[in-house]
Order: C-alpha cells, then sequence, then structure tokens
C-alpha cells in the first residue's frame, strides 16, 4: 500500500508540473504567447522602420544645412559684387560730373581768354576732356548693364536660397509631426 500510495503521489506530482508548464503565466488563455510574440514583432520593426526613417531625414537634414551654407557664401559673393559695381558706376557717373564741370570752364577760359596761347592750350584741353568723357560715358553704360546682370544673378542665387530654405522648412514639419 506504501508503494501504491507513493505512485499515487508520483503520479499526481507529474500531472501538476505537467499542467503548470502548460498554463500559461497570469491566467492567459493558451494561445496568446503566439498573439503576444506576433504584437512584440510587429512593434520591433515599426521600430526599425521609425529608426530607418529618423536615420534618413538626419542625413536629408545635414546635405541642405550644407547646400544651404553655400548658397548663403554665394549670396554674400554676390552682394559684395553688386555693391563693388555700383560703387564704381557711382565713382564713373561724379567723374563725368565733374570732367564736365571742367569743360565748361575750359571753354570759358577758352572763349574769353586775352592770350591766344592760353586760348589754344584752353581749347586743347577741353577736346581731350570731352574724349575723357566720352569714355567715362561708355564705362558708365557699361557698369549699369553690368549691374543689372549682376543684380539678376543675385535675385537668381536669392531664389534658390529661398528653395533650400523652404526644403529644411519641411523637414522641420516631419521632424515635429513625429
Amino acid at each position: 500500500m506504501a508503494k501504491s500510495n507513493l505512485r499515487w503521489w508520483v503520479v499526481a506530482a507529474g500531472a501538476l508540473v505537467v499542467s503548470v508548464g502548460v498554463m500559461p503565466i497570469g491566467g492567459q488563455q493558451p494561445g496568446t504567447n503566439q498573439d503576444v510574440l506576433a504584437a512584440l514583432l510587429v512593434e520591433v520593426r515599426g521600430l526599425r522602420a521609425a529608426m530607418e526613417e529618423m536615420s534618413s531625414i538626419g542625413a536629408r537634414v545635414q546635405l541642405a544645412m550644407g547646400r544651404l551654407q553655400l548658397q548663403e557664401q554665394r549670396l554674400n559673393t554676390m552682394i559684395r559684387r553688386v555693391d563693388a559695381v555700383r560703387e564704381q558706376q557711382t565713382s564713373a557717373e561724379r567723374e563725368v560730373v565733374d570732367l564736365r564741370r571742367r569743360i565748361v570752364i575750359t571753354e570759358e577760359v577758352a572763349e574769353r581768354g586775352e592770350d591766344p596761347a592760353e586760348r589754344k592750350a584752353a581749347a586743347d584741353q577741353s577736346r581731350a576732356l570731352k574724349s575723357m568723357v566720352e569714355q567715362r560715358s561708355t564705362d558708365v553704360q557699361r557698369l549699369i548693364a553690368e549691374e543689372v546682370e549682376v543684380s539678376n544673378a543675385l535675385a537668381a542665387e536669392q531664389s534658390r536660397w529661398s528653395d533650400i530654405n523652404k526644403t529644411l522648412e519641411e523637414l522641420e514639419r516631419a521632424l515635429t509631426r513625429r
């Protein structure tokens, strides 16, 4: 009888161990382990996709920032060029005004001078000044055309800068949505 009691206890203990091993922990229904694993797998895949997307966005942001910096350098160069051309134009225009004023003075000396040699020298100087006015006037026209060209190039560079800045703003919006 002792053997039979012992046998019964061994069978009962074995059944208990088997039933505990088969039963899910926490009162879960059988098969929920598979559901939990599937849910975890979906979550891990989602996290991987989010990390890859963030990595991609980070690279795009760095690229856009590099382009923006280069574009700002181009803009600064173009602004300096426009300023230089305008300064040259203003200087040439002042020189033309000064030369014309000098022409008026020399022509008055040529007309009113008492000494014929002085009158001839003033007339020669007036002709030389008129030639210089023509040259500087041509320079002024060239500088006006160059200023228009450089201003148009500056506007194009500003447009490119604006496009890059819009790209950065779109990336910023994409990051804030997450």
